[in-house]
């Protein structure tokens, strides 16, 4: 079963979007998320940013990457619903991170930072209603 008929077999709380928003908002983010990453990256690779403070960058992207397969794959809804709550947490700090030295890089980030937050609602809602 692929992730859109598991999404739609899901006991889902009120606000649940369509599935098929989730195709149209995620792809939007990935084009955010890699253009300010990859500045910080870069940025990182030139010495003007520290690698240590890349740390949760990495921790957000590896989060983000592993969550489908976590949630989708395993049908871990409480692993995936600590894993959400990482890359909710890293955004915030890679927001704190970029606020005062690169600000555009903070400002790509609220997109991501709300979509984010209301997915963490819609997975602790369907560990909770799914269990």
């Amino acid at each position: 079963m692929n992730t859109y008929n598991q999404y739609l077999d899901y006991k889902k709380p009120p606000l649940s979007p369509p599935a098929y928003l989730f195709g149209i908002v995620w792809p939007i983010l990935y084009v955010l998320i890699a253009i300010s990453y990859g500045f910080i990256f870069y940025k990182a690779f030139k010495g003007e940013f520290s690698w240590k403070l890349t740390i949760p960058f990495i921790i957000n992207l590896i989060a983000n990457l592993v969550y489908t397969y976590i949630q989708f794959r395993l049908k871990n809804y409480t692993l995936a619903t600590i894993d959400i709550l990482i890359v909710l947490v890293t955004i915030i700090i890679t927001m704190v991170l970029t606020w005062s030295r690169y600000r555009w890089v903070f400002y790509m980030q609220i997109p991501y930072l709300l979509w984010v937050t209301f997915a963490t609602y819609l997975q602790i809602a369907v560990t909770i209603l799914n269990k």
